[in-house]
């Protein structure tokens, strides 16, 4: 069975601050007009969710786009028998529920706080000033869409058609492509925040697998592993 929904603890006033973080972090190529800046900071809420508090579960409509400022989201399909499979994690400064919302359809997988975590949510009224008064905004807002499509896509067509490795590899460059690279050493090694359970969701191979695959990677230094991720070599 899936965890239970609880209401969040609502912080107010917003955190202006946080908030133009996150979506300089996502749209880094869109001006906020300081009109819309200041009715943003005015709708937009920000609210805490306890460790393994669900944000919304599969089937129900998603009411709001939602945006992490602190903490981690973890997104996951629950089966009809309670079986659950983990798909992504969300750090901040993620987007996570946008296309649920825009289309209106229920959400088909789970949220849940994998550890406390700070929200910002953009309702349907600051969803519209985002669009109404942010020009270029849908623009943005589609081609991320399109983006993560296009990553469920060559994931689905991976466990399919590719070899272990190959399917790994893909796991990595999905999460590189998250911004989970979090830092680069003097030689140019990056370290890559991921564990090994969360790799094997994103390739659909077991944790033994990638276990032993990440093992011979080492070997022929192709990566490092570490506690809490691993290093990856300079591209």
């Amino acid at each position: 069975m899936s965890g239970t929904r609880q209401w969040p603890a609502l912080l107010n006033p917003p955190m202006r601050d946080d908030l133009l973080a996150l979506l300089a972090a996502n749209f880094p190529d869109v001006a906020i007009p300081p009109t819309a800046r200041a009715t943003l900071s005015r709708l937009v809420t920000v609210r805490q969710w306890p460790r393994g508090a669900v944000v919304f579960s599969p089937g129900q409509p998603t009411t709001a786009l939602y945006g992490v400022l602190s903490g981690e989201i973890e997104i996951r399909f629950v089966t009809v028998d309670g079986a659950v499979s983990v798909v992504d994690h969300v750090p901040a400064p993620r987007l996570f529920g946008l296309a649920s919302f825009a289309s209106g359809v229920p959400s088909s997988y789970e949220a849940v706080a994998r550890r406390p975590t700070r929200l910002a949510v953009f309702g349907a009224t600051a969803y519209a000033t985002l669009l109404e008064e942010v020009p270029g905004i849908a623009r943005a807002l589609l081609a991320e869409l399109a983006r993560r499509h296009g990553e469920t896509l060559r994931l689905l067509e991976a466990a399919r058609h590719s070899s272990a490795i190959e399917r790994l590899t893909l796991a990595l460059a999905q999460l590189q492509s998250d911004g989970r690279v979090l830092r680069t050493d003097a030689r140019g090694w990056r370290w890559l925040r991921s564990t090994q359970a969360e790799l094997a969701a994103l390739a659909g191979l077991s944790r033994q697998t990638v276990n032993e695959l990440m093992t011979a990677l080492a070997h022929q230094g192709r990566l490092r592993p570490g506690y809490g991720g691993l290093w990856l070599p300079p591209p």
